[in-house]
């Protein structure tokens, strides 16, 4: 790999990349130059070795460089590292994906959620999107709290039978199937099992002593444009659906706060960057091992990329989404209207998941690629915006793919 020092109006850039990716190294200067990047960092790997290891910026505007081991909360990312959990018990026989979630949960079969699947807790079909109480400052942070909850909440819709992302609860459904199947938290087991054999950092409940290495999250300012979206849209059309309460009703949570990024929240405070998620994804894009570590199976690897469940129109964030079990896929929506960044454009064989702001993870076991970015300024809309998008693309175009217009990357 070649070296790579760029002093760009943001601040300096740094890292290695090799020179078949060099059009992603000038794609992450350009977010800086021309895109309003503020600190990011960037990995990417092709047959588990390192090709691209980018940051730059600074961990706040006008602030300290970003450093290369600097860590920020990636959001929704985490769910990523939930979900492959979930599959790491259900490829040692501990958890089987279609069974009933009463066999291991029964206090959450009641309310029309009797007939309710593990698959369900993972492709956001379960039926609850949300909680309707509201919730008090801290909820989100006592993991028991927000266990009982979710077992007396009624479904929003008869299980299965359609998808909303469950972009907070996915920490507690799916949480308690890792933790009912294994005897462990997902903090911990995340921690045994994948990231401490492998030397990721990642971590899903971050102690106190990585704390200085935290950048904080720069929010996207409620201007007019987010104010039109189409989730923005359905919160004021109805107040008391999954939207509105997925974006209103959060007992106070603030991910720039130690107790956030102390909290087990599987589904939105896991703390990275983006060598930790490029890693996360490395086992998967390779058959499912790496570096003598095996985690899952190449049939359980299969399984997690094949498309779950797939909706025109999500019932949380009102556009079309396809998720496999835990994972996101391709989703092309760049023609639908009033949906900026609302897309995640990667080839079909692809899984990870997006954060909120515009992070990003993921495995493509066809041309054997992990990919992580992450950012401190967050972006408009739902998905990727055009910083993390021109980084896939870029990517994509260095190992040969020759379009995107069928709404995949495509060789």
């Amino acid at each position: 790999m070649e070296k790579v020092t760029v002093e760009t109006t943001a601040g300096p850039v740094q890292g290695q990349c090799a020179r078949a990716f060099s059009e992603v190294a000038d794609a992450f200067v350009e977010n800086f130059e021309a895109r309003g990047e503020v600190g990011a960092s960037l990995s990417i790997t092709v047959d588990g070795q390192r090709v691209v290891d980018l940051w730059g910026g600074r961990q706040s505007v006008g602030g300290q460089p970003w450093e290369r081991d600097t860590i920020s909360v990636v959001f929704s990312c985490t769910k990523g590292a939930s979900a492959l959990c979930a599959h790491i018990a259900a490829d040692r026989g501990l958890l089987d994906l279609d069974a009933p979630v009463a066999r291991y949960w029964p206090e959450f079969a009641q309310n029309g959620k009797e007939g309710a699947l593990v698959g369900m807790m993972l492709d956001h079909s379960v039926g609850v999107p949300h909680l309707r109480a509201r919730l008090e400052g801290g909820a989100l942070y006592d993991y028991m709290h927000m266990v009982g909850l979710l077992e007396r909440e009624e479904a929003f819709w008869k299980p299965g039978t359609r998808n909303g992302y469950h972009g907070v609860t996915h920490a507690w459904t799916v949480g308690e199937m890792v933790r009912r199947s294994t005897g462990r938290r997902m903090g911990a087991f995340l921690r045994e099992e994948v990231c401490g054999p492998l030397g990721i950092d990642f971590w899903m409940g971050l102690p106190e002593s990585e704390e200085p290495r935290v950048a904080a999250m720069i929010p996207y300012p409620p201007d007019a444009q987010a104010r039109s979206t189409r989730i923005a849209k359905q919160m004021q059309a109805d107040p008391a659906g999954p939207s509105a309460l997925f974006m209103t009703n959060m007992g106070g949570f603030n991910p720039n706060s130690r107790d956030a990024r102390a909290a087990e929240i599987g589904s939105a405070t896991g703390v990275s960057n983006g060598r930790g998620l490029a890693d996360l994804y490395a086992p998967l894009a390779n058959g499912g091992a790496l570096n003598g570590v095996r985690l899952i199976g190449e049939d359980t690897l299969a399984r997690m990329g094949q498309v779950s469940m797939a909706t025109h129109e999500d019932a949380t964030l009102m556009i079309p989404t396809r998720f496999s079990l835990g994972f996101m896929k391709s989703m092309d929506n760049r023609r639908l209207e009033n949906a900026e960044a609302c897309s995640v454009v990667l080839s079909e064989s692809a899984f990870g998941h997006v954060g909120a702001g515009g992070s990003i993870g993921f495995a493509d076991p066809d041309c054997r690629m992990s990919f992580g970015y992450t950012m401190n300024r967050m972006g408009l809309g739902i998905l990727l915006n055009d910083r993390g998008q021109s980084l896939v693309d870029a990517a994509y175009r260095a190992l040969g793919y020759r379009s995107d217009a069928g709404g995949v990357w495509d060789r």
